[in-house]
């Protein structure tokens, strides 16, 4: 019996196949023109922060300074993208059109794990203004460190550069997901259309779905 539904859905497939193509082509082509047309690209510039509480310990850190540098970091990261941080930012940068929500989201930052090394993303559509915020962002965020928290242990290692290449959009991954989502909703389309056709077209379909027998058939012939 198994084996005969699934033989009833190859064929409910086999006999609708235009509408998976047409359904994946919409798909695919409008996903293509987005990507390469209507997206604008992104670029990404970041920098390298070193912190941590300082330890003269001849012998190195021990356990507990390893755990008073992490709770630093994340304390660290918080302020990062603070409103406080994104304010000044905002006004040195001069980005009058720019809200504090908006300068926030351009921001990624990543925990380098294992150990007491931030990295500050500022991502934008102008890769000049990337560099500028994510040097800026750093800038500011030391200054406040060391004036809040009363360390002076934040370095940075490295300043952002101009990015030469877009991190996004990922064309060809959207096109590679567009064509998945067509075809599922293709292949779902034929289903939806299978499941609410209740005529009966075939000899099959009377003894399916009727439980009777066919007597006989009347043949179509060509005028």
């Amino acid at each position: 019996m198994e084996t005969i539904e699934i033989k009833e859905i190859l064929q409910m497939i086999q006999k609708r196949l235009w509408i998976v193509v047409v359904v994946t082509l919409i798909s695919t082509t409008t996903a293509a023109a987005v990507s390469w047309f209507v997206l604008e690209p992104i670029y990404e510039a970041n920098t390298l922060v070193y912190v941590g509480k300082n330890v003269n310990v001849p012998e190195g850190i021990g356990y507990y300074d390893l755990l008073i540098n992490d709770q630093l970091v994340k304390d660290y990261r918080e302020l990062v993208k603070s409103r406080l941080v994104a304010n000044t930012v905002i006004e040195e940068l001069g980005f009058t059109n720019m809200t504090i929500g908006q300068l926030t989201g351009t921001l990624n930052v990543n925990l380098k794990a294992n150990t007491r090394l931030i990295q500050i993303k500022a991502a934008h559509r102008n890769p000049e203004t990337a560099r500028d915020i994510a040097s800026k962002v750093t800038e500011v965020f030391k200054e406040k460190a060391v004036a809040l928290m009363d360390v002076e242990n934040v370095y940075v290692i490295d300043w952002a550069e101009v990015p030469t290449h877009p991190i996004g959009p990922r064309k060809k991954l959207n096109v590679v997901i567009a064509t998945s989502v067509g075809g599922m909703i293709g292949f779902g389309l034929i289903l939806l259309i299978e499941y609410f056709d209740n005529t009966i077209k075939t000899p099959e379909d009377v003894q399916k779905h009727l439980e009777l027998p066919v007597i006989g058939t009347i043949p179509t012939f060509p005028e």
